[in-house]
């Protein structure tokens, strides 16, 4: 699937911020479902780029004078290959088992203990169908709900409550998963939705888990389905914390505002929709950039067919994205 991404972050800061530092994980990496043929992070400033320890293409930002705003503004295009959900294999930095302990953001409590018990015989009888037994039933017993939790809430929490977002509904999964005694770590990236034309606030999250002879497995609870050609990887790691787009600090004497807008189209009428307001859009905000914009990132290029057709998606989706 041919896929175009714009992804515009802003924070803004009453009065102007002394300092601030953000470690970014916006930018995809390439492997055996996903190829990057263009991918632009742009920036308020000249950035460091690393790899951490979970693979992940990390971005760090520094801006040391006073400053009104930072703005990041990723624009991307991507193939990728319908593989039934299952990750490719490809090099590992880390052994299934490192994504087998809990983290503060996935720790058991007795309730979930109760829920993931309900599974333990279905798990070990067939991994990958009880797995799937998971997730139903987890989609059907946390509801979809904007604004009942935040960034910080854990997967007790949200158990708790009955309700979350697609980080919380990634975090329970995690949760079970490891009290079960399965490997399994958090994603976060993009995923194009049919008939949705709009921008969202967030990007996506889902999970993946160890299946012995498949490999990682991947279980988007929120949608209940697995990752489709649809979704586009950008980051990994043990929990939200591991994976989030951006992370940092920042200081001042002030408030930080947090804007983001987040559109992933397809095809040709992505691509001449993509050109026109990309011109658009460096006119308009050319002079609110602080210092020169520095572009990072490779450009991949190469020939390929278009693939045609399109994923049916769970509906709730449509509403995911407002909240990370």
């Amino acid at each position: 699937m041919h896929l175009f991404i714009e992804h515009e972050t802003i924070y803004r800061y009453e009065p102007p911020a002394r300092f601030t530092t953000q470690y970014i994980r916006l930018t995809p990496r390439q492997h055996g479902n996903l190829q990057v043929w263009s991918w632009n992070l742009i920036g308020p400033r000249k950035m460091t780029q690393f790899n951490d320890g979970f693979g992940n293409v990390v971005h760090v930002l520094s801006v040391t004078e006073a400053h009104e705003e930072v703005r990041l503004k990723v624009t991307g295009e991507v193939w990728t290959q319908e593989t039934a959900g299952v990750l490719p294999p490809e090099f590992e930095a880390f052994s299934p088992l490192y994504y087998a302990n809990h983290t503060r953001l996935t720790a058991a409590d007795a309730a979930i203990k109760d829920f993931a018990e309900t599974f333990r015989t279905a798990v070990a009888s067939d991994r990958l169908s009880g797995l799937h037994d998971v997730m139903t039933a987890l989609n059907k017993r946390v509801r979809y709900s904007i604004g009942s939790t935040n960034a910080a809430s854990s997967a007790a929490e949200a158990f708790a409550k009955g309700e979350g977002v697609c980080q919380d509904h990634a975090h329970i999964f995690l949760s079970i998963c490891r009290t079960l005694g399965v490997p399994s770590r958090y994603l976060s990236g993009y995923l194009w939705t049919e008939g949705a034309e709009t921008s969202y606030e967030a990007n996506h999250a889902w999970a993946e888990a160890f299946i012995e002879r498949l490999g990682w497995v991947s279980f988007d609870v929120a949608n209940c389905v697995a990752a489709t050609e649809a979704y586009v990887r950008v980051a990994q790691g043990r929990d939200y914390l591991d994976a989030a787009p951006v992370r940092g600090l920042w200081r001042g004497d002030g408030t930080e505002a947090l804007t983001v807008s987040v559109r992933v189209t397809q095809g040709q009428r992505a691509q001449q929709q993509h050109q026109g307001e990309r011109q658009q859009d460096e006119l308009q905000h050319d002079d609110k950039r602080q210092g020169p914009q520095i572009q990072q990132g490779e450009k991949h290029t190469q020939g390929a067919q278009q693939r045609q057709g399109e994923s049916q998606l769970g509906q709730r989706y449509q509403q995911d994205q407002q909240q990370q």
